[in-house]
């Protein structure tokens, strides 16, 4: 599960990933510690960041990708990750889908904490008279004036996202002015919900590519068959006229020697008969010359 939470400052964001993370099995990715990380261990990435950390200027978009393009490929993110400080702004979110694009993985959510803005400095200031009558220090990021600044900031920056989210039907509202329990418990049934249309997806394309298989191999199965039986029906005329041919030429010679014999029975025939009547033509002549003797 690969996760974006949205919300302005005090929202609850970092609670909720924590019981995200130990619900899921999936690890929490913050830009800061990211960052840091990359540093200590002197990637190229980190390197960079290094230098221009060093300088006080802010760290590139291409850096931050960068370094989130490295963590992600991590063992401990392969089951899914929350990403924590990173989008903050529009083109921030089209590097990330980019970097996400190349390496074949999707965005399953990004869930937004709307709050409201004048309750949550009603909070900060309920805190921190609470941590000064305790005698607790109070830090200076978090104080009603840093606040102020900071949702400004948000609003300017940030809050475009849940447009950008929402047009490309990733973004999830939750109500983050209720408890803490019923914010966790709105999180898991919205991912809950997708998760299941997830996989009744994933289940109908199982099933539309086993029907397409069979449906693809009698497609080809035919084109073979006429393939086949046109490449035979090519060679089997010339091979049965071939084959025919001997009998015929068989028959065509038995029809000579027919013919010669018949022709044979026929000469002799003629010639028995014509014998006979020159036999006879000669007993006829002698009769008839002895005749003329005794009349002379």
């Amino acid at each position: 599960m690969r996760l974006i939470l949205l919300g302005p400052p005090g929202a609850g964001k970092g609670t909720q990933a924590q019981r995200l993370v130990h619900k899921h099995g999936i690890v929490q990715l913050s830009t800061g510690e990211m960052l840091r990380a990359a540093v200590a261990a002197g990637t190229p990435v980190g390197l960079k960041a290094k230098d221009i950390m060093a300088s006080g200027a802010l760290v590139p978009d291409e850096v931050v990708v960068g370094i989130i393009a490295d963590r992600i490929e991590e063992p401990d993110a392969k089951k899914g990750f929350i990403l924590d400080g990173f989008p903050r702004t529009v083109p921030q979110a089209a590097a990330l889908d980019e970097l996400l694009k190349k390496k074949h993985l999707k965005l399953d959510a990004v869930v937004e904490l709307r709050v409201n803005e004048s309750a949550l400095l009603e909070r900060v200031e309920n805190r921190v008279a609470q941590m000064r009558e305790r005698g607790e220090e109070v830090r200076v990021d978090d104080t009603p004036e840093v606040l102020s600044k900071r949702l400004a900031s948000y609003r300017a920056q940030t809050e475009p996202l849940v447009h950008y989210y929402s047009e490309k039907r990733k973004l999830v509202t939750i109500d983050g002015m209720m408890t803490i329990e019923q914010v966790t418990g709105a999180i898991n049934r919205v991912l809950s919900a997708l998760e299941a249309a997830d996989s009744a997806v994933k289940a109908a394309k199982k099933t539309a590519r086993k029907t397409a298989k069979p449906a693809k191999a009698a497609a080809k199965t035919p084109a073979k068959g006429v393939k086949k039986a046109a490449k035979k029906a090519k060679k089997t005329p010339a091979k049965k006229a071939k084959k025919a041919g001997k009998p015929a030429v068989k028959a065509a010679k038995g029809g000579k020697k027919t013919a010669a014999k018949a022709k044979s029975r026929a000469a002799g025939t003629k010639t028995a008969k014509t014998r006979k009547v020159a036999k006879k033509a000669t007993k006829k002549r002698a009769k008839a010359v002895k005749r003329l003797t005794k009349r002379r």
